[in-house]
């Protein structure tokens, strides 16, 4: 079994419902908090001498990337039924992906399930087209701009303040402040750095291992912690996953090591300055959850495309960059 022909499995479709229900029976962020984890049993084998990319059964790629975890499913699908779940009453913030529907409520398992279908497909459909991007993570941000439309909520929200990008009301904590995606992790000068930081590491993890995802998968596999309620744990998932990309692009080019370092750093700024736009356009002011790392991913496989396209970089990890040259 290959992608490219899930859309004509109905094994694909089937197991798709059931992956975004699943999300929706455990929640959003534990679902995701799953991907990490097979993401790292995947690369471990991958780097012990089995196929990364190109084995259509590889563990990464059914596992963490396919029907049972992958985002575009399973945490897709289980935010899809918490905006859905706060609709009807069953519970108070659309923006908790940390709620889980067990099995209290079978309507909400079967949003999970329908929000899972539109994920594969949606998937598929660009990565036919040939998208320059991460398609998993444009089908997240898809997909909670959809949920957002078909339940009723606004797709940006109520703007409070000085227009958009403005936290003021929230740190002042007036009563109609937004709620802000991370509040330990928001301020420009901080996001910038640990930017920098987490592109570095998964620039060397590229180089360490040669896998692209192993950084992605340690850094989802990281929330276990903030699921656990530590304090103030960073979420870098948009961070390492383009520092390992620009890392793996500015090797293919025959830059030294240390330059490759660098641009990993840079595509890890890059990541999570686009990951705070989407929280201050589209999460902040809303009232579900638009995931600000689906959107920074997104953002820099467009930029790894480009700058492929442009002969900076010798390489993209996403889709073929013939779809920005044809």
């Amino acid at each position: 079994m290959v992608l490219g022909t899930q859309l004509g499995d109905p094994t694909f479709w089937i197991a798709a419902f059931a992956g975004g229900a699943f999300g929706a029976a455990i929640g959003a962020l534990p679902a995701f908090i799953m991907t990490g984890f097979a993401v790292i049993a995947g690369e471990a084998l991958g780097i012990a001498g089995e196929s990364i990319v190109d084995s259509g059964s590889s563990i990464t790629r059914l596992v963490g990337f396919g029907p049972v975890f992958g985002p575009h499913i399973s945490f897709a699908g289980g935010a899809a039924a918490a905006a859905y779940a706060a609709k009807q009453g069953y519970m108070d913030d659309g923006k908790n992906i940390l709620w889980a529907a067990g099995t209290n409520h079978i309507d909400v398992l079967m949003v999970g399930g329908i929000f899972g279908i539109f994920g594969l497909v949606g998937t598929n459909l660009l990565n036919f087209i040939g998208f320059p991007t991460d398609n998993i993570a444009m089908l997240v941000f898809i997909s909670a701009i959809v949920h957002r439309v078909a339940f009723g909520y606004s797709v940006i929200g109520e703007v409070t303040g000085n227009g958009l990008f403005d936290v003021g009301p929230w740190e002042r904590d007036e009563d109609e402040a937004p709620g802000i995606w991370l509040p330990w992790q928001y301020k420009w000068a901080n996001v910038a750095l640990i930017g920098i930081i987490g592109g570095i590491l998964g620039g060397f993890l590229y180089q360490a291992t040669g896998s692209t995802t192993l950084s992605f998968g340690l850094s989802a596999a990281s929330l276990v912690f903030l699921q656990a309620g530590t304090d103030n744990i960073p979420v870098t998932h948009h961070i390492t996953l383009p520092g390992s990309v620009g890392a793996l692009g500015a090797a293919a080019a025959g830059y030294s090591p240390a330059l490759v370092l660098i641009f990993g750093g840079l595509f890890g700024l890059f990541g999570a300055t686009m990951g705070e736009v989407c929280n201050r356009v589209f999460y902040m002011h809303g009232k579900t959850h638009v995931d600000p790392p689906a959107f920074g991913i997104l953002m820099s496989g467009l930029l790894s495309a480009v700058l492929t396209a442009a002969g900076v970089l010798g390489g993209t990890f996403w889709a073929p960059i013939t779809a920005l040259l044809g």
